[in-house]
Protein backbone atom coordinates (compact mmCIF):
# COMPACT_ATOMS: atom_id res chain seq x y z
CA UNK A 1 0.00 0.00 0.00
CA UNK A 2 1.22 3.10 -0.60
CA UNK A 3 1.31 5.80 1.73
CA UNK A 4 1.91 9.14 0.19
CA UNK A 5 -0.86 10.69 -2.25
CA UNK A 6 0.81 13.96 -3.21
CA UNK A 7 -2.59 15.75 -2.77
CA UNK A 8 -1.25 17.52 0.09
CA UNK A 9 1.90 18.81 -1.77
CA UNK A 10 -0.56 21.82 -2.64
CA UNK A 11 -2.10 22.21 1.31
CA UNK A 12 -5.21 20.44 0.81
CA UNK A 13 -6.10 16.78 2.06
CA UNK A 14 -8.96 14.75 1.90
CA UNK A 15 -11.87 14.32 4.30
CA UNK A 16 -14.91 11.78 4.89
CA UNK A 17 -17.12 11.66 1.69
CA UNK A 18 -13.78 12.27 -0.42
CA UNK A 19 -14.13 16.42 -0.74
CA UNK A 20 -10.70 18.39 -0.11
CA UNK A 21 -10.30 20.85 2.26
CA UNK A 22 -7.38 23.22 3.14
CA UNK A 23 -5.10 21.56 5.75
CA UNK A 24 -4.73 25.11 7.79
CA UNK A 25 -9.03 24.85 8.10
CA UNK A 26 -10.49 24.93 11.14
CA UNK A 27 -12.39 21.43 10.78
CA UNK A 28 -8.63 19.44 10.22
CA UNK A 29 -6.91 22.15 12.87
CA UNK A 30 -9.05 20.91 15.27
CA UNK A 31 -8.97 16.86 14.42
CA UNK A 32 -5.05 17.38 13.89
CA UNK A 33 -4.80 18.62 17.70
CA UNK A 34 -7.36 15.69 18.68
CA UNK A 35 -4.71 13.34 16.44
CA UNK A 36 -1.32 15.08 18.30
CA UNK A 37 -3.38 14.56 21.49
CA UNK A 38 -4.03 11.02 20.89
CA UNK A 39 -0.51 10.44 20.41
CA UNK A 40 0.36 11.93 23.33
CA UNK A 41 -1.84 9.51 25.60
CA UNK A 42 -0.38 6.69 23.42
CA UNK A 43 3.16 8.25 25.14
CA UNK A 44 1.70 7.74 28.91
CA UNK A 45 0.28 4.37 28.10
CA UNK A 46 3.84 2.78 27.05
CA UNK A 47 4.91 4.49 30.40
CA UNK A 48 2.09 3.41 32.66
CA UNK A 49 3.74 -0.15 33.21
CA UNK A 50 2.83 -0.11 36.86
CA UNK A 51 -0.39 0.98 35.97
CA UNK A 52 -2.23 -2.15 33.96
CA UNK A 53 -5.97 -1.04 34.66
CA UNK A 54 -4.74 2.72 33.44
CA UNK A 55 -3.63 1.07 30.62
CA UNK A 56 -6.37 -0.34 29.48
CA UNK A 57 -8.91 2.95 30.44
CA UNK A 58 -6.42 5.06 28.25
CA UNK A 59 -6.48 3.07 25.38
CA UNK A 60 -10.20 3.19 25.44
CA UNK A 61 -9.67 7.14 26.02
CA UNK A 62 -7.23 6.70 22.47
CA UNK A 63 -10.34 4.47 20.55
CA UNK A 64 -12.69 7.81 22.23
CA UNK A 65 -10.43 10.30 20.67
CA UNK A 66 -9.82 8.87 17.51
CA UNK A 67 -13.95 8.59 17.31
CA UNK A 68 -13.69 12.15 18.38
CA UNK A 69 -11.55 13.06 15.21
CA UNK A 70 -14.09 11.27 12.93
CA UNK A 71 -16.94 13.06 14.23
CA UNK A 72 -14.78 16.05 13.53
CA UNK A 73 -14.09 15.20 10.21
CA UNK A 74 -17.31 14.18 8.80
CA UNK A 75 -19.33 17.02 6.75
CA UNK A 76 -22.60 14.78 6.55
CA UNK A 77 -24.75 16.55 9.47
CA UNK A 78 -27.49 14.10 8.68
CA UNK A 79 -25.46 11.08 10.00
CA UNK A 80 -25.50 10.38 13.80
CA UNK A 81 -22.03 10.74 15.68
CA UNK A 82 -20.05 8.10 17.02
CA UNK A 83 -18.85 9.40 20.16
CA UNK A 84 -22.43 10.10 22.41
CA UNK A 85 -23.36 10.90 26.09
CA UNK A 86 -22.24 7.67 27.98
CA UNK A 87 -18.59 8.71 26.84
CA UNK A 88 -18.76 11.74 28.50
CA UNK A 89 -20.76 10.27 31.52
CA UNK A 90 -18.05 7.82 31.99
CA UNK A 91 -15.22 10.05 31.82
CA UNK A 92 -16.57 12.62 34.58
CA UNK A 93 -16.76 8.61 36.44
CA UNK A 94 -13.09 8.86 36.61
CA UNK A 95 -12.82 12.12 37.23
CA UNK A 96 -14.53 11.87 40.34
CA UNK A 97 -12.58 8.91 41.20
CA UNK A 98 -8.78 9.88 41.11
CA UNK A 99 -10.00 13.17 42.44
CA UNK A 100 -11.36 11.04 45.77
CA UNK A 101 -7.79 9.58 45.67
CA UNK A 102 -5.71 12.66 45.69
CA UNK A 103 -5.49 15.47 48.59
CA UNK A 104 -8.08 18.28 48.47
CA UNK A 105 -6.69 20.82 46.12
CA UNK A 106 -6.37 24.69 47.81
CA UNK A 107 -3.99 26.83 45.49
CA UNK A 108 -2.83 26.14 41.92
CA UNK A 109 -1.03 24.09 40.87
CA UNK A 110 1.77 23.50 38.49
CA UNK A 111 2.51 20.83 35.62
CA UNK A 112 5.07 17.99 37.72
CA UNK A 113 5.75 15.77 40.16
CA UNK A 114 6.24 11.82 38.65
CA UNK A 115 7.16 11.93 35.31
CA UNK A 116 3.83 9.71 34.34
CA UNK A 117 2.13 12.86 35.81
CA UNK A 118 3.74 14.97 34.24
CA UNK A 119 2.95 13.63 31.21
CA UNK A 120 -0.40 13.68 32.11
CA UNK A 121 -0.52 17.25 32.71
CA UNK A 122 1.08 17.79 29.47
CA UNK A 123 -1.69 15.91 27.88
CA UNK A 124 -3.87 18.55 29.73
CA UNK A 125 -2.78 21.25 28.28
CA UNK A 126 -3.22 19.82 24.37
CA UNK A 127 -6.65 18.98 25.69
CA UNK A 128 -7.12 22.18 25.97
CA UNK A 129 -6.09 23.66 22.89
CA UNK A 130 -7.83 20.84 20.97
CA UNK A 131 -11.27 22.33 22.81
CA UNK A 132 -10.48 25.95 21.93
CA UNK A 133 -9.19 24.71 18.16
CA UNK A 134 -12.57 22.86 18.38
CA UNK A 135 -14.88 25.56 19.44
CA UNK A 136 -13.19 27.52 16.34
CA UNK A 137 -14.32 24.97 14.02
CA UNK A 138 -17.93 24.96 15.76
CA UNK A 139 -18.61 28.86 15.01
CA UNK A 140 -19.08 28.21 11.62
CA UNK A 141 -20.03 24.52 11.17
CA UNK A 142 -22.27 21.77 12.71
CA UNK A 143 -21.03 18.42 13.90
CA UNK A 144 -21.19 16.60 16.94
CA UNK A 145 -21.52 18.52 20.09
CA UNK A 146 -20.35 15.59 22.32
CA UNK A 147 -16.92 15.69 20.91
CA UNK A 148 -16.56 18.91 22.91
CA UNK A 149 -17.91 18.19 25.71
CA UNK A 150 -15.59 15.18 25.98
CA UNK A 151 -13.29 17.33 25.38
CA UNK A 152 -13.50 19.47 28.37
CA UNK A 153 -14.15 16.74 30.49
CA UNK A 154 -10.59 14.95 29.45
CA UNK A 155 -8.77 17.94 30.24
CA UNK A 156 -10.56 17.61 33.45
CA UNK A 157 -9.74 14.10 33.68
CA UNK A 158 -5.63 14.23 32.98
CA UNK A 159 -5.88 17.23 35.82
CA UNK A 160 -7.21 14.64 38.47
CA UNK A 161 -5.05 11.76 36.82
CA UNK A 162 -1.95 13.79 37.35
CA UNK A 163 -2.46 14.32 41.02
CA UNK A 164 -3.99 10.83 41.51
CA UNK A 165 -0.53 9.46 39.82
CA UNK A 166 1.63 11.74 42.15
CA UNK A 167 -0.01 11.04 45.00
CA UNK A 168 0.02 7.26 44.63
CA UNK A 169 4.09 7.25 43.86
CA UNK A 170 4.55 9.66 46.79
CA UNK A 171 5.50 12.89 45.11
CA UNK A 172 3.60 16.42 46.13
CA UNK A 173 1.99 18.26 43.80
CA UNK A 174 3.82 21.59 42.38
CA UNK A 175 2.04 23.70 43.98
CA UNK A 176 2.29 28.06 42.81
CA UNK A 177 4.47 29.59 45.63
CA UNK A 178 2.23 33.24 45.03
CA UNK A 179 -1.18 31.72 44.86
CA UNK A 180 -3.28 32.31 48.17
CA UNK A 181 -6.60 29.64 48.70
CA UNK A 182 -8.39 30.06 45.36
CA UNK A 183 -11.09 26.53 45.49
CA UNK A 184 -13.78 25.88 47.84
CA UNK A 185 -14.36 22.49 49.14
CA UNK A 186 -17.54 22.78 50.62
CA UNK A 187 -20.64 25.41 50.75
CA UNK A 188 -20.64 27.26 53.62
CA UNK A 189 -23.86 29.73 54.63
CA UNK A 190 -21.27 32.79 53.62
CA UNK A 191 -21.40 31.75 50.02
CA UNK A 192 -24.94 31.53 49.80
CA UNK A 193 -26.09 35.21 48.41
CA UNK A 194 -28.72 36.67 50.93
CA UNK A 195 -32.28 37.29 48.44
Amino acid sequence: MQIYTRTGDKGLTRIIGGSQVAKDSPRVIAYGTVDELNSIVGIIVSMATNYPDLQKELMNIQQLLFDCGNDLANPDKSKEGRLNKDNTLWLESLIDGYSQKAPVVESFILPGGALLASYAHFARTVARRAEREIVTFYWNNDSNEEVLRFVNRLSDYFFALARYINANEGDSDVLYERSGKVFHTEITKADIPEM
